[in-house]
């Protein structure tokens, strides 16, 4: 079953408290977790990947902190998931050729592919902007 971890519900609450911010405002590490009431090591570990992926700008030093690479309107609910997460795969068999043997046999290799293209084409119509007017 699919499932988002822990990391991925944290994550979620971490990068909309940043998107409920003034374009532009950084925010610390501190801040965020406490308002996301998300563990602050935790956190900080989330925002770096946020940080890989181009999601999150970060700066150091007086004023540092973390905002929005891009405007909320820009980032949808899929980029949030796969940067802590890793991609949208409801069976192990979508990873890649050949990690299933069955691959080219399988009649229900075809369904869990339609119900992947699913569920991204669900999460990549969600803006965190949605989310924080909602």
């Amino acid at each position: 079953m699919m499932e988002l971890t822990r990391k991925g519900e944290y994550a979620i609450r971490g990068i909309l408290y940043l998107a409920r911010q003034e374009r532009g405002k950084v925010c610390l590490v501190g801040e965020i977790a406490e308002a996301a009431d998300v563990p602050k090591a935790f956190l900080a570990k989330i925002l770096q990947d946020f940080v890989k992926v181009g999601l999150v700008t970060s700066s150091r030093g007086t004023g540092g902190g973390f905002v929005l690479a891009k405007a909320a309107d820009r980032i949808t609910l899929r980029e949030v998931v796969e940067a802590v997460e890793g991609p949208i795969l409801p069976n192990r068999c979508l990873v890649g050729a050949g990690t299933c043997e069955r691959d080219g046999t399988c009649r229900v290799h075809p369904v869990w592919e339609r119900v992947r293209q699913e569920i991204v084409a669900i999460l990549d119509g969600i803006t965190l902007a949605e989310l924080v007017r909602e």
